[in-house]
């Protein structure tokens, strides 16, 4: 079938479809259709196998440098130095292994809750049979009643009172009112395609019967994951600066290695031992410790935040939340409750707002011709909800007039019992209202409520300050209906009329007592406005994308803080002016930037949205649960799904999931985020800076003709022990506590930036100067032994560089007090550190393999003098703006 079935006549649908609204097609008819269409189902992305998971661990450009490097030392025989290099890039892929494999098994825990066959009855064969919903075929005969999902896309032809929830596929937060007739527009979204059904949604009131006319991807459904399947996969902010990074780090490997060769032989130093020295350096220029320690610095991020319920599959992810500037999200179910409330009651005396908030506004007694009164009794008696002990069953707006009512200390149960009912008249879609009529006291009353229009119209009197007047305002009601629909509310109105003779069901419905209009919004949910204020101070920018009505979209983002009273109408824009705006010059794409509520979006224009503000350099993230989010939650930097509420679909196409559905949680994943990439950006200063301390105390020393300050092993110890450890701790701190009052890091800075090589620059330099300084003063002042003096050097840089850390707080934080000193990690690092220098020093087999001597007590105390003159000289230099 074509994309415009909802203007053909049923009848023109079945003729078409070669089917019978009667009998149905045959069984063996169905079996041929079958292999012609093929199953009911959608594709499903195969979860990644573990080799897969294991082998794109090792696809990083430093995996790749260091198993250069270890190939190198093993090559020239340095087996020591080749195997611990060979544990370290072990380590680092086992962790980011482990990690997303564990992500993944969540998420698969989280499918196969839902993962069920499903029967629909079907009529085949002139006879209804259940059939499986994934063997549905177009032509079929599908029977719908309240609480089936619909199997596939099909065209009504029988709708009772039929009510659907299409908020998974179009993001309308109420249920739509089902007809049989075509349509005339051509054009029409789905939004407004009234007479049909769409595989995925809910029917919540009525029954149905439909004719099948698209199953499989070719559903609007499957639409839309084809969409998602053509969307790329963007690589994470963190991903693309890590390759970055390594760019840099591999030229200038190269150039240290060729430089440091070159000298020494111009020197005249042993080739051999030039060229070991030379690979070592190399290595030195590379910090080993890098991928490591980003690695658990990333896992441990991902740990804190799944305890607040959050999952995320990859490691980086996490870093990208840090950087993240704009958050579009969906609006029902993520900033609304997905649950219809009272909002608005108008009365002729008296108008109360916001009555999901108040806890009761109104008096618990009943009296007589009070329209508050009548208003309740309506409410509760013309009501098809069930009441079974505690529990309520029934579509949203009876289940809502209910929680209304509940706001009294009345006995909804003993009420039903005392007003026993008579008649019934169910709403359907041509009178478009709902009519009962009980007994009570040897007299009967009928309830009346539904679509203004249709009910004013069979009311003479109205109920004003507790009296019965003439209805002589009809007028003035219109516009308070119309007021109440602008601000985005779904409106009902009430009536009742008393009479002593026993009505009859086919009588005629008029001289009714109009009593009021009741409106019903799905309510922002309470975590969602606070979490908002922290992103504003944060510098986030939350954007609303849905495809409800614009003033549904406007009321809520009003409450939660979006807009404010003040905003101006650009602030909210319309799905179909998307691309037009896009198309316009500067003006019309500064009025996208600007907007906070995207209306009446498709799943298409949400791709649009987000791949136009990742064009203007912002890290966006896309919050949703619903079939219709899936394109955008694959597009985006982040995709955020609901993992309660939210579809399989979404869930497998997003990069995080939310375990208890709050908008809360990603506030806590955010903050974390940023933390790591402070953390990250901390410990990649300390290792550059500490690894460049090496490059220079070496290179300065060979052009003016000092002993060495290391040796090859000495340097693959402090790669291993000084800087690990340390930038570790680092990796593992809880940052600053006043993080989220910052704004976002620019998307288009690198981790390392140009203030950051300054420092890198300054801190490897003073490292550098008070190992030359040892160096010096120990051959030139002192006239000790080369073994000696290489000692005293080597055991500077190994202080130095363990003080260093402290360098790393902004300058605006003191030395004493910030992050780093309160970071319990960093002091057990340093004493590790300490300790394992001092076994390696009193154990004779390692301090001769690294020609470790015996020093005096003096020569100890000199070491300590020079290391702490390193941090001073550097602490200087940052207070007086020199660097961070």
């Amino acid at each position: 079938m074509t994309n415009n079935t909802f203007i053909l006549s049923f009848q023109n649908v079945a003729k078409n479809l070669n089917t019978n609204i009667n009998t149905g097609i045959s069984s063996k008819d169905a079996a041929k259709r079958l292999l012609y269409y093929k199953k009911n189902e959608l594709i499903k992305k195969k979860p990644k196998s573990k080799w897969i998971i294991f082998s794109a661990q090792f696809i990083d450009p430093i995996i790749y440098i260091l198993a250069i490097a270890t190939l190198l030392a093993f090559l020239f025989q340095n087996w020591l130095e080749g195997i611990a290099i060979l544990i370290v890039i072990i380590i680092t892929t086992a962790i980011g292994f482990v990690m997303e494999l564990q992500a993944i098994q969540s998420l698969e825990a989280l499918r196969k809750i839902n993962l069920k066959y499903k029967m629909i009855p079907t009529i085949r064969d002139d006879e209804i049979l259940e059939v499986k919903t994934t063997v549905l075929v177009p032509g079929d005969i599908i029977l719908l009643k309240r609480g089936d999902v619909v199997p596939a896309d099909a065209r009504l032809f029988l709708a009772d009172n039929l009510m659907v929830k299409e908020a998974i596929l179009t993001g309308e937060s109420a249920p739509v009112e089902k007809q049989t007739n075509k349509l005339t527009s051509v054009d029409l979204p789905i939004t407004l395609q009234n007479n049909m059904l769409f595989k995925g949604t809910t029917v919540i009131s009525g029954r149905g019967k439909a004719i099948v006319v698209a199953t499989g991807m070719n559903s609007q459904i499957g639409k839309i994951q084809q969409m998602a399947i053509l969307a790329k996969d963007e690589n994470t902010p963190l991903e693309k600066k890590l390759k970055h990074l390594s760019k840099h780090l591999i030229w200038l490997t190269l150039f240290f290695a060729v430089f440091i060769i070159f000298l020494g032989l111009i020197r005249g130093h042993n080739m051999l031992l030039m060229i070991q020295t030379g690979i070592a350096l190399a290595v030195a220029t590379i910090p080993e410790g890098l991928p490591i320690v980003a690695t658990i610095a990333l896992a441990h991020g991902m740990l804190k935040i799944s305890k607040k319920n959050v999952i995320i599959k990859k490691l980086e992810d996490v870093e990208t939340l840090g950087i993240t500037n704009i958050i579009c999200t969906d609006k029902t179910g993520t900033l609304t409750e997905d649950n219809m409330k009272v909002q608005s009651i108008v009365l002729d005396a008296q108008t109360i707002d916001d009555i999901h908030l108040k806890k009761s506004p109104f008096t618990s007694i009943l009296k007589k011709k009070d329209a508050i009164s009548a208003l309740f009794l309506t409410a509760i008696l013309c009501n098809d909800s069930q009441i079974i002990v505690e529990n309520r069953f029934g579509d949203t707006i009876d289940l809502a007039l209910l929680d209304f009512a509940s706001h009294t200390k009345l006995d909804l149960i003993s009420i039903k019992n005392s007003h026993p009912l008579v008649f019934k008249i169910p709403f359907n879609t041509e009178n478009r209202m709902m009519v009962t009529a009980h007994s009570i006291d040897n007299s009967y009353t009928i309830y009346m409520k539904g679509a203004f229009e249709n009910v004013v119209l069979k009311c003479d009197k109205i109920i004003k300050n507790d009296k019965i007047i003439p209805f002589n305002t009809k007028e003035e009601w219109y516009n308070k209906a119309n007021l109440l629909a602008s601000k985005g509310l779904r409106t009902l109105a009430f009536a009742y009329k008393e009479t002593l003779t026993l009505p009859e069901r086919n009588q005629k419905l008029d001289a009714f007592t109009f009593i009021g209009i009741i409106g019903f919004i799905d309510p922002a949910r309470i975590d969602v406005k606070p979490t908002i204020e922290i992103y504003k101070r944060a510098g986030i920018k939350v954007i609303m994308v849905t495809g409800d009505h614009p003033e549904t979209a406007k009321k809520i983002a009003k409450d939660i803080g979006l807009l404010t009273n003040t905003d101006q109408p650009n602030k909210i824009i319309l799905g179909r002016d998307i691309k037009t705006l896009i198309t316009l010059n500067s003006t019309g794409k500064r009025q996208l930037l600007d907007a906070y509520v995207f209306a009446r979006v498709t799943p298409k224009q949400k791709i649009e949205i987000v791949s136009f503000l990742q064009k203007n350099n912002n890290i966006v993230a896309m919050l949703g649960d619903g079939i219709n989010d899936i394109p955008a939650l694959k597009k985006a930097d982040i995709g955020i799904a609901m993992g309660i509420r939210g579809t399989d679909a979404a869930r497998e196409a997003a990069d995080i999931i939310l375990l208890d559905d709050t908008f809360k949680a990603t506030e806590t994943a955010i903050k974390q985020g940023r933390i790591i990439f402070q953390n990250i950006r901390q410990f990649v200063v300390y290792l550059l800076s500490s690894n460049l301390a090496e490059i220079l105390s070496v290179g300065f020393a060979a052009i003016i003709n000092l002993p060495s300050p290391l040796f090859p092993l000495q340097i693959l110890f402090l790669n291993l022990i000084t800087d690990i450890f340390p930038a570790l701790a680092l990796g593992l701190g809880k940052g600053d506590k006043n993080i989220m009052l910052l704004p976002p890091k620019n998307p288009q800075e690198p981790i390392i930036a140009k203030p950051h090589w300054q420092a890198i620059l300054i801190y490897g330099l003073t490292i550098s100067l008070a190992v030359l300084g040892v160096t010096f003063y120990s051959h030139h002042v002192l006239h000790l032994a080369s073994n000696t003096i290489n000692n005293m050097g080597f055991y500077t840089l190994i202080s130095a560089q363990l003080l260093n850390i402290f360098n790393m707080p902004s300058r605006h934080l003191s030395l004493l007090k910030n992050e780093v000193t309160s970071n319990k990690w960093v002091w057990i690092a340093i004493i590790f550190c300490m300790l394992f220098t001092y076994l390696a020093y009193i154990t004779p087999a390692v301090a001769k393999a690294l020609s470790l001597v015996v020093l005096t007590s003096d020569q100890l105390i000199t070491v300590l003098i020079f290391s702490f003159s390193s941090l001073i000289l550097a602490q200087i230099v940052k207070r007086l703006g020199g660097t961070l």
